[in-house]
């Protein structure tokens, strides 16, 4: 299958593939798996559970399904007893780490704001 270019790809389209991209990369727990990778390096499964707390064995498990299907991260399975599966971020999960690293320290920071305007905003839906 050929590769199309960057040019021809456009989120705005309703039909274009990059909007399946973005729904992936744009959750709350892909973002949190991709930060923790890029932040500890390779991690076990149980690693990436405790590091990310709240998340359920279900939504991690498909998370990392589909950024492994994404190509942005790799699977390691390394014959023991007992067996030891290792996530790591590919290049191209890497390559969005610097976003997602921001994207954490902007809500992090803004949060009090958020929340205040929040608060305001169902105080007037009250009325």
């Amino acid at each position: 299958m050929a590769q199309q270019s960057p040019q021809e790809f456009d989120a705005f389209d309703a039909h274009c593939p990059s909007r399946r991209l973005l729904d992936t990369i744009g959750d709350k727990w892909a973002s949190l798996v991709i930060v923790a990778l890029g932040l500890h390096g390779p991690l076990r499964y149980s690693e990436l559970a405790n590091t990310i707390a709240g998340v359920s064995q279900k939504m991690l498990t498909q998370t990392l399904r589909n950024l492994e299907r994404d190509g942005l991260l790799t699977r390691t399975v390394t014959p023991s007893v007992p067996l030891r599966t290792d996530y790591e971020l590919t290049p191209l999960g890497r390559s969005l780490l610097e976003t997602l690293r921001h994207l954490k320290a902007w809500a992090e920071v803004h949060m009090s704001e958020v929340d205040t305007a929040r608060a305001e905003y169902d105080a007037r839906r009250a009325q």
